[in-house]
């Protein structure tokens, strides 16, 4: 019985290598594509902000942007009202070496500055090329040159099943990896059906968004973007936008800083197997036309309420949520071939596509124009009262902030924090007044690098900034 029980363990631990032998080698996929993401980090409202390493004097309530990614539980209320934090945090990734990136829409949205951090730890300053909503792609720009960049995969070779792995900053902590199969291709979303979504089980969480799904080849195929939660954890459940709808949408933001979408003015429904019975359908497909928009291009084509849309430009509708992505992806004044069902056959119209109202939002792009009194870092200092010495045990000197913006702004500084020392190429020097700071301030040169010991209430830490380079 030993010898028998020996042997099935043996040969167990050999199937099991052997298995392991044919699994994913992810280490090697993720040490040659980690140089291509971005870690993004988007300001809003800079004096609410917290500096890196000091303790808040309160727990912020959750943001906006993690409300967006993690959708509160059924039994709690919206969040409507919870305030902003200031900031969002989210990944991203080079899509050409002059310094494109991809990324969320809702990443940067309303962002006042963004900020890119590399891989190699360089920062950039980005600009808003354009974000669009829908699709919630956003294009940035960096002024940098000779970036390591993405290869771009086909989202219609994965298979249900087959490896993917991620790469993103979760919570803020950089180049993440994460693995897992897809689940489900060409998913639909509630108020999400213009995109078809790779569905997968690859681990997301906040920060994560922007960032790329790739095949075991190194190319992206997708750009994470939601989960699906009901506590506020991740449960398996991860929905990336494809790559291919996502450098349509680039190009536009590209050429003309918006998306031109098409649409023919019906609302629809899925067609069930008891509506196609009941429309004499030899089967359950297509999309039923509910209400028709008046003077809109279906209208003007003769489509009626319980009209089934069979196809559009020669392409077969099997299911509802097929013909908004079609005619979304239509360039508008394109004229279209629509063939539908009704009375018991099927018939056909022309139709000419329009476009959707401008929904683009107003972007607030950064500026470099600091307010009145402030110094290159964007710090409007001032002497401490008496109270303010007590409450955060300065000795004699050290300067309290009394606003915030620019560099100052993005490192996390913020309002009522006292500077007692200043890093100067390796030299500190205690600070003891606004004016003796900005003094010193004077020798940095553009784009220089200094260090402020900074103190918050009980705690202190040193924060890095950097002078802006033009």
């Amino acid at each position: 019985m030993l010898r028998v029980l020996l042997l099935c363990c043996c040969l167990l631990g050999g199937t099991m290598s052997a298995s392991a032998r044919n699994l994913p080698e992810f280490a090697t996929l993720a040490a040659a594509q980690a140089g291509v993401v971005v870690n993004i980090s988007a300001v809003r409202a800079p004096a609410q902000t917290s500096a890196p390493f000091l303790q808040p004097e309160a727990k912020p309530d959750l943001p906006s942007w993690l409300r967006k990614l993690l959708p509160s539980r059924p039994d709690t209320d919206d969040g409507e009202g919870v305030e902003d934090d200031g900031r969002s945090v989210g990944s991203g990734f080079v899509i050409a070496p002059d310094g494109y990136i991809l990324t969320n829409a809702h990443v940067v949205e309303d962002a006042t500055e963004i900020l890119v951090r590399l891989a190699d730890k360089r920062e950039y300053l980005a600009r808003l090329v354009g974000a669009d909503t829908r699709s919630d792609v956003a294009l940035l720009k960096v002024d940098a040159e000779r970036l390591p960049v993405a290869r771009l995969g086909d989202p219609a070779r994965l298979r249900v099943g087959d490896w993917v792995l991620a790469i993103g900053s979760p919570f803020g902590f950089e180049s993440s990896v994460t693995a897992g199969i897809v689940s489900a291709k060409g998913r639909a979303l509630p108020d999400e059906s213009l995109v078809p979504f790779i569905q997968t089980d690859v681990a997301i969480n906040p920060g994560n968004s922007g960032g790329p799904l790739f095949n075991l080849a190194g190319e992206v195929v997708g750009i994470n973007s939601q989960i699906y939660s009901r506590t506020g954890g991740f449960m398996g459940m991860s929905f990336s936008i494809p790559i291919d709808v996502a450098m349509d949408v680039q190009a536009q933001l590209r050429e003309s800083g918006k998306v031109n979408r098409g649409r023919i003015g019906v609302l629809i429904q899925e067609v069930t197997q008891d509506l196609a019975e009941s429309f004499a359908l030899p089967a359950a497909r297509g999309a039923l036309v509910s209400e028709v928009e008046a003077g809109g291009p279906a209208a003007r084509a003769g489509i009626l309420v319980g009209d089934v849309l069979l196809a559009f430009n020669g392409r077969r509708i099997e299911s509802s949520v097929e013909l908004p992505r079609v005619v979304s992806a239509t360039r508008p004044g394109t004229r279209s071939h629509l063939e539908y069902w009704r009375d018991g056959r099927m018939q056909s119209a022309v139709l000419e596509v329009t476009s959707f109202p401008d929904e683009q939002k107003a972007v607030v792009q950064r500026s470099d124009k600091l307010p009145p009194g402030a110094n290159r870092l964007g710090l409007l200092l001032a002497e401490p009262t008496r109270e303010q010495r007590q409450t955060l045990e300065l000795p004699a000197g050290g300067v309290v902030i009394t606003r915030v913006a620019g560099a100052a702004a993005r490192a996390e500084l913020k309002a009522g924090d006292a500077v007692v020392d200043l890093v100067i190429r390796g030299r500190s020097h205690a600070v003891v007044s606004p004016r003796q700071f900005d003094q010193l301030l004077a020798d940095v040169p553009k784009g220089g690098a200094l260090g402020l010991r900074v103190r918050r209430g009980p705690s202190q830490s040193f924060v890095a900034l950097r002078l802006p380079a033009h």
